[in-house]
């Protein structure tokens, strides 16, 4: 049984890799930033902040597998006055420096968690992993040099790299953009979105789960790039439907023609919000579902109730 390090196991996705590894059977600890972090994981080792200085020593120790999740991720509110720099730091050095320590600690692969952002953020079709990469903001490209760094690392070591592009992630303590719609549903709130007909690839972080365990071990995944999805797309009218139904209420939606809807995103300072509401991001999953002989084990609507039966039980 290989013996597998998660980094950013105290993160969204890391604490539930982590604990599915080791009720798997797996050898698997955590990494995480700070001894503060620790709580509930006494599987974990605090490394510090993450960039081309980080020493990995005691946490590669006998590992075979690496499943680096650890990252400056996405906001929607920038804090530093050059994002670029700031997520290159960790996203890209950080990523080199532990994959670099990894190869000679005898690590024999590295399980990369990449973003749906390095092919875009908006589709006309749905993204495949042979597309070109089309990074749009700061994230996105961090992460493609990120995977660049680690082919180079590859080609020079011999370390199996195995990269995942996930769209939107998903699940019980789920943040961010799904959270505040699973707010907005939950309130009654009339929302102005009746005209959106779109389509989004998401991927639960059970779905998730299971393809970086399969990821693992398959003789099929050295030097892949693998997207991932639910493999059921929604519309944002279908996902807002499908809570409502969840929360065992009526979804209270109106119609604005979406000309408005994306001017009323500029005036109000909310573009990136609106886009990510009503623009199509799809993905094409049978390159994955072919070569790891996978397919996504839980269904969308599974998975979005068990979502909001967690997000219901936060409010009692």
């Amino acid at each position: 049984m290989n013996k597998v390090l998660v980094t950013g196991a105290n993160g969204f996705i890391g604490k539930i890799l982590l604990a599915e590894l080791i009720a798997a059977g797996f050898d698997a600890k955590g990494a995480v930033r700070s001894s503060a972090s620790i709580s509930g994981q006494s599987a974990a080792i605090a490394v510090g902040d993450i960039n081309a200085g980080t020493s990995w020593q005691e946490a590669l120790q006998g590992v075979d597998v690496v499943v680096h999740l650890a990252a400056r991720v996405h906001v929607m509110k920038e804090t530093v006055l050059d994002s670029l720099r700031a997520f290159r730091e960790v996203n890209v050095a950080g990523t080199e420096n532990l994959a670099r320590q990894a190869a000679a600690h005898g690590v024999r692969r590295f399980i990369y968690l990449s973003s749906i952002k390095v092919n875009g953020d908006q589709t006309d079709r749905a993204f495949s992993a042979d597309d070109n990469a089309i990074p749009r903001d700061s994230y996105g490209l961090s992460k493609w040099e990120a995977e660049q760094v680690l082919r180079k690392v590859s080609a020079e070591t011999g370390l199996e790299i195995v990269i995942i592009r996930p769209p939107l992630a998903y699940g019980p303590g789920v943040k961010g953009n799904f959270l505040r719609l699973l707010k907005l549903v939950n309130s009654g709130c009339p929302l102005p979105l009746g005209k959106v007909s779109n389509k989004r690839s998401m991927v639960s972080v059970d779905n998730l789960c299971d393809l970086i365990k399969t990821c693992i071990d398959h003789p099929g995944a050295d030097g892949q790039v693998f997207l991932v999805s639910d493999g059921h797309d929604l519309s944002t009218l279908d996902l807002i439907r499908m809570m409502a139904a969840h929360m065992r209420q009526s979804a209270r939606l109106f119609s604005l023609p979406l000309g408005w809807l994306y001017g009323l995103g500029k005036i109000v300072g909310k573009k990136p919000e609106i886009d990510r509401l009503c623009d199509s991001l799809q993905v094409d999953i049978q390159q994955t579902c072919n070569k790891l002989q996978w397919m996504p084990p839980y269904s969308v609507d599974e998975e979005v109730r068990k979502t909001v039966a967690w997000f219901m039980a936060q409010k009692q």
